[in-house]
């Protein structure tokens, strides 16, 4: 199969990349391009707006960033279509590098899961355990909107789901929006309705939601983030050397450190918790 270029190539635009990057010091790489596949939810809080500018500033690399579901970050890496990924989905993940797509998966950082519905909370969620609150939400018939796009969030609701004793796929309460986080959030906030976010996207976007946080802190949400190198062996066409240079970006300390800082200012906490000195096993994976 041959691989989908994304990146729109000219002689003025390596010539500009070149002279930006003299002017700032950085060496250009050989290839600058990498062609980053990840969650929307990296995107809709913000964290690659601060990352990726830090990693260009220090590497003299050039990252395209596609953000859409974890499913479909993982499809894109099997087929060639991008060098590195930033997903979470830890057993999809485990199946790619069992499948031979991925060279190298290295432990990023983590958040957790929320559900977050209508102020006023009209299916009495709060407070209880995640299971507990779905249930309460099919029992009631609570509106509740999904991402319904094979995302990390979407298969971990699904999992939810399941654990909780219902399908919620036949029932008219329960809506697919086939998008992102951030507007799966709006339409959630707009219906009065239930969903299950990232906590990170939920904190960036509140001031914009009439929505609340009515259950975390169960074990089972949490969120953990790998980076994962496309395996060149597979698709010689890959940037493998800018893969690796960002997955080390990502998990040494500079970058470790940004994702430590971020959100703390606005938010007062931190959006995201470094774990490249942890293991999965550390984590409860």
């Amino acid at each position: 199969m041959t691989r989908k270029h994304f990146w729109p190539l000219s002689l003025a635009f390596i010539l500009a990349l070149a002279f930006s990057l003299t002017g700032c010091g950085a060496q250009v790489p050989e290839n600058p391009h990498v062609l980053l596949a990840t969650t929307t939810s990296t995107q809709d809080s913000g964290l690659l707006d601060v990352l990726v500018p830090a990693f260009e500033a220090e590497t003299g690399y050039q990252v395209q960033v596609v953000a859409v579901g974890t499913g479909q970050a993982l499809t894109m890496g099997r087929e060639g279509n991008a060098d590195v990924l930033l997903v979470h989905a830890p057993g999809s993940e485990v199946e790619f590098m069992d499948g031979g797509y991925g060279s190298d998966r290295r432990l990023v950082m983590h958040n957790d899961f929320v559900l977050v519905g209508p102020v006023g909370d009209p299916a009495g969620t709060r407070g209880l355990s995640i299971e507990a609150a779905l249930q309460a939400i099919g029992e009631a018939g609570a509106a509740f909107v999904s991402r319904g796009d094979d995302s990390g969030t979407h298969k971990k609701e699904l999992a939810l789901w399941t654990a909780a004793g219902f399908d919620p796929l036949s029932q008219a309460w329960y809506r697919e929006t086939g998008q992102g986080m951030g507007a799966t959030l709006t339409i959630a906030s707009e219906l009065a309705a239930y969903t299950l976010t990232d906590r990170a996207t939920y904190l960036a976007q509140r001031e914009h939601l009439d929505l609340e946080i009515v259950v975390e802190g169960d074990h089972v949400l949490l969120n953990v983030y790998h980076v994962i190198v496309v395996n060149p062996d597979l698709w010689p066409e890959v940037n493998h050397a800018g893969a690796l240079a960002f997955a080390d970006y990502l998990t040494a300390q500079e970058g470790q450190a940004i994702i430590a800082a971020f959100g703390t200012q606005e938010f007062g906490q931190p959006l995201f918790i470094p774990d490249a000195d942890k293991t999965d096993a550390d984590l409860g994976l």
